[in-house]
C-alpha cells in the first residue's frame, strides 16, 4: 500500500450479432476443435436427460393435490413444462410446498452445476487438443459464465428481501445462458458443444421460471414487480456534472473527486519502474491474491495506473470484486488491445478490459480495441460486475465498443466512440453526461448506437441514455446514425434529455432482420433537442414511443432504473437524480 500524492490542478430468438453490411465478412480463423468429451461427462448427460425425461413424465401425469397446485402455479410462467419438471422434481416437492421460488432457484443451481462440470470437461478436452498457442474455445466462455451463474443463483436465493437485487441477479444468470450461446456459435460442430448448447439451453429455460415465480411473487404484494419511486434529491442549481448512484459509498465518491495522484492506493502500475508493478494485470492478481482487502471500506481495492500505453488484455473476474482502475486522465492512461472476431475470438472474449467482479470502478482512462472496422466485432470494455461504475473515461472501437454485459451499471463523463451496435448488452445501464460518438464505419455498414439484449419480459434490464450528446464524430460523413436496433425480442433502450445532432437519421431506429420483435421492444424517447430530435419521420412499430410521458420517462433515470433513489450531497459533486 502506497500513497502518492503530487500538486494538481423460444420465445427468445438465437441470432448471432452481426454487423450490417452489404459487403462479406473476413472468414474467422477457425478455432480449435472440440471433438473429445470425456466419457463420465457424457454418462452424467445422459443420466440426467433420462432423470429429466422420468420427472416429465411424472410431472404430467400424476393428479395428486400437490401436483395440481404446480400446474396451476406454472402455468402463469413462460416454460409450464420446465416450471413442472423443477416443482415436482423429488428434491423440491417438500420445498416447493413452502416456497415455489426458492424451489426453483434451487433446482436451477442443481441444473447448473452439471452444465458447468460438462462444460470444464468439454473443454479441458479441447484444450488438450490444441496446437500451442491456440485460442480458447467458446465452451471456455460457457465454463466462466456458468461459474458466474452458480453465485447469481446462490445470491438471489439468500437474498430475498433484496427485490431489486433478486430480479437483477436472475436476469444477469439468464442473459449468460445467451453469451454462452453466442459464444458455442464459434466452435466448430462436436458432440461435445452440442451437449453444452442443449444443457445450456435448458438451463434458461428453468432460470426464466425462477425469474417469473419471482415477478408473480412482487405483484401480489402489490409491488407490480418493481420497487417504489423515491423522491428525487434536488439537483444543485447548475444541475450539471456528475450523477453518483446511491450504492457508490461515501468513500468511492471521495476517490472518484480526488486526483489520482493524491489517493492512498494498494498497487501503482507504472511502465517506467517507478510503480509496484509494470502491468495492470499483475497488479490486479497482486492486491486481490487470498481475498485482501484494500485501503477502502469494504475491501476497496485502488490501483493507480500511471500515464502511458499498456498494450495487454486486462481481466477482472467475478471472484475480484471491488476493483477501481484511476489512471491519469482521458489520453493520458490508454490500454490497448486488438482481438476480434475476424482473428477467431468470441466477441465475449475479445474484450481489452473486461470487469466482471461486482463493484468496479473505473476512473481516468482511454480503453481502446485498435482492430479496426473491418475486423468485426472487437470489444473496448466490457463490464458485468454489479453495481458498477466508469467515470471520466474514453472507451473507443468500432463495432462493439462497450459491452455493457449483464447487472446494474452507471456511466458519467465518459467519451464513447464506435460503428456498429458500439454499445450492446443486457444490464441495466444508465449513461449519463457522456459525449457518444458514432465514427464512420466500413463499406456498406449502417451506424447503430446500441443493441439490447433483453431476452424475457420480466428481466430489469436495458439502456437509459440520459443528459448526452450524441454527435458524429469528425470522421463520419454523411454516414447515417441509428439509435438502437433490437438484437433480442424484448430490447429495450430510451434516449433522454439529450442532444442529437443532424447525423441522426429521420427513422431514428433499424430494424434488426424483417419483423422480428418489432412489436416486443420498448424504444422511447424523451425531451431530446438538436437536429436530429425530431420524431415526425420516426419508424411506426408499436413498441417505438416517440414522445414519453414524465411518469415513463421517470422510470428511466438513475432514481429508479438502477435503484440511486438517494444521493449525498456535500461532496462538491453535482448530479442529476431525476429528469
Amino acid at each position: 500500500m502506497e500513497t502518492f500524492c503530487r500538486a494538481s490542478s423460444q420465445e427468445r430468438q438465437e441470432k448471432r450479432r452481426l454487423p450490417v453490411v452489404a459487403w462479406s465478412c473476413a472468414t474467422a480463423t477457425v478455432l480449435a476443435l472440440v471433438t473429445v468429451v470425456v466419457v463420465t461427462a457424457g454418462k452424467q448427460q445422459e443420466a440426467a436427460a433420462s432423470r429429466d425425461n422420468n420427472v416429465a413424465a411424472v410431472s404430467r401425469t400424476a393428479t395428486s393435490p400437490s401436483n395440481m397446485n404446480v400446474t396451476a402455479i406454472c402455468q402463469s410462467t413462460p416454460y409450464p413444462s420446465a416450471c413442472e419438471t423443477a416443482l415436482s422434481s423429488p428434491a423440491g416437492r417438500l420445498a416447493t410446498a413452502r416456497d415455489p421460488f426458492a424451489a426453483s432457484v434451487r433446482f436451477a443451481m442443481a441444473r447448473a452445476t452439471s452444465a458447468r462440470a460438462l462444460a470444464r470437461n468439454v473443454s479441458a478436452s479441447s484444450a488438450s487438443a490444441r496446437l500451442p498457442g491456440a485460442l480458447p474455445s467458446g465452451v471456455d466462455d460457457c465454463a466462466e459464465l456458468l461459474d458466474i451463474s452458480l453465485d447469481q443463483l446462490s445470491d438471489a436465493l439468500s437474498a430475498a428481501g433484496d427485490t431489486d437485487g433478486v430480479t437483477t441477479w436472475l436476469s444477469a444468470a439468464l442473459t449468460n445462458q445467451g453469451t454462452c450461446s453466442d459464444s458455442l456459435t464459434a466452435v466448430p460442430a462436436s458432440t461435445g458443444r452440442e451437449a453444452v448448447r442443449a444443457q445450456v439451453s435448458a438451463l434458461a429455460q428453468f432460470i426464466g421460471t425462477a425469474l417469473a415465480l419471482h415477478a408473480n411473487r412482487l405483484k401480489a404484494v402489490g409491488s407490480g414487480g418493481s420497487p417504489p419511486s423515491a423522491p428525487p434529491t434536488p439537483s444543485p442549481p447548475d444541475g450539471n456534472g456528475t450523477a453518483l448512484p446511491s450504492w457508490v459509498s461515501q468513500h468511492d465518491r471521495k476517490l472518484l473527486e480526488s486526483p489520482a495522484s493524491c489517493i492512498t492506493t494498494d498497487a501503482v502500475v507504472a511502465l517506467d519502474g517507478s510503480g509496484t508493478h509494470r502491468s495492470i494485470s499483475e497488479a490486479i492478481a497482486a492486491v486481490t491474491a487470498n481475498g485482501g482487502r484494500g485501503v477502502g471500506v469494504g475491501g476497496r481495492k485502488v490501483i493507480y495506473v500511471k500515464a502511458g500505453r499498456y498494450e495487454e488484455s486486462v481481466s477482472i473476474s467475478s471472484k475480484q470484486k471491488n476493483v477501481m482502475l484511476m489512471g491519469d486522465g482521458k489520453g493520458r492512461t490508454v490500454i490497448v488491445g486488438h482481438k476480434s472476431a475476424a482473428d477467431g475470438y468470441t466477441t465475449y472474449a475479445s474484450a481489452t478490459v473486461a470487469a466482471m467482479g461486482s463493484g468496479f470502478i473505473a476512473k481516468g482512462l482511454t480503453i481502446v480495441n485498435i482492430a479496426g472496422p473491418e475486423k468485426g466485432q472487437a470489444v473496448a470494455l466490457r463490464v458485468g460486475g454489479d453495481l458498477s461504475v466508469v467515470y471520466q473515461c474514453a472507451v473507443q472501437a468500432y463495432q462493439d465498443t462497450l459491452y455493457v454485459h449483464s447487472n446494474r451499471q452507471f456511466y458519467t463523463e465518459d467519451d464513447i466512440a464506435g460503428t456498429v451496435d458500439f454499445i450492446f448488452g443486457n444490464s441495466a445501464v444508465v449513461i449519463q453526461n457522456c459525449n457518444i460518438q458514432p465514427r464512420r464505419p466500413s463499406q456498406g455498414q449502417k451506424d447503430t448506437v446500441t443493441a439490447q439484449g433483453r431476452t424475457d419480459p420480466n428481466q430489469n434490464t436495458g439502456i437509459s441514455i440520459h443528459r448526452c450528446r450524441i454527435a458524429g464524430a469528425s470522421d463520419l460523413g454523411a454516414t447515417p446514425v441509428y439509435l438502437g436496433r433490437p438484437w433480442q425480442k424484448y430490447s429495450r433502450t430510451v434516449v433522454m434529455e439529450s442532444f442529437l445532432d443532424r447525423s441522426i437519421a429521420p427513422a431514428g431506429w433499424l430494424e434488426w432482420a424483417g419483423q422480428f420483435a418489432l412489436s416486443t421492444l420498448y424504444y422511447g424517447e424523451y425531451g431530446n433537442s438538436g437536429p436530429g430530435a425530431r420524431t415526425s419521420k420516426r419508424v411506426r412499430w408499436i413498441g417505438v414511443h416517440t414522445s414519453l410521458s414524465t411518469s415513463d420517462a421517470t422510470r428511466f433515470t438513475v432514481a429508479n432504473f438502477i435503484l440511486g433513489d438517494s444521493w449525498l450531497g456535500g461532496t462538491g459533486v453535482s448530479y442529476t437524480s431525476g429528469l
